[in-house]
């Protein structure tokens, strides 16, 4: 399945407050998810093995590195033996970098959002507005994507442009400097 996110990433210090807020809007909380994204080694795009124990998916996306709202191309198909998959990619393809994360999911109609925890990393919220399962046209999720970026109170020097795959090897990198 193919389809467009515009996504926005933001590091914070009020997931309290934007918890509040998602439940006084009536948004549906899917639950907490453990994650591990295995992200693997391609020429172009990104490619990661999400293992939860709510999603289990292999992810196909292409996005610009920039701050803000910014669109996704993804591919995505849920899987159903995850770790059997992975170990297939792996040695097809190796292993760029593993994301471990603890991850608060909600949704309001067609736009999904995450408190998530990085260890060494920090505390971020994203917002996906999503045309996956509602045909919405981009500017329309560009706008959601906006409304809510501004509800959560969420300043520029927030931002972050870039995937958790490449802030981790970042700082990897800086450790190992």
């Amino acid at each position: 399945m193919s389809f467009s996110n515009i996504e926005l990433k933001a590091r914070t210090d009020r997931a309290a407050l934007i918890r509040q807020y998602l439940q006084d809007e009536g948004a549906t909380f899917r639950g907490i998810d453990l994650q591990t994204d295995s992200y693997f080694i391609t020429n172009r795009g990104r490619l990661k093995l999400r293992q939860g124990n709510i999603e289990n998916s292999l992810i196909y996306y292409e996005r610009g590195d920039q701050p803000g709202p910014r669109e996704s191309v993804c591919r995505m198909m849920e899987v159903q033996d995850a770790e059997q998959l992975r170990v297939i990619l792996e040695n097809a393809l190796g292993i760029r970098v593993i994301v471990k994360k603890k991850r608060e999911i909600y949704y309001i109609r067609n736009v999904k959002f995450h408190l998530d925890e990085l260890i060494g990393l920090g505390s971020f919220v994203e917002i996906e507005a999503s045309n996956k399962s509602h045909p919405l046209e981009v500017g329309v999720l560009r706008e959601q994507c906006d409304f809510y970026r501004r509800a959560f109170l969420i300043k520029d020097e927030d931002l972050v442009d870039r995937s958790y795959s490449d802030l981790l090897l970042i700082t990897n990198y800086a450790h190992f400097r």
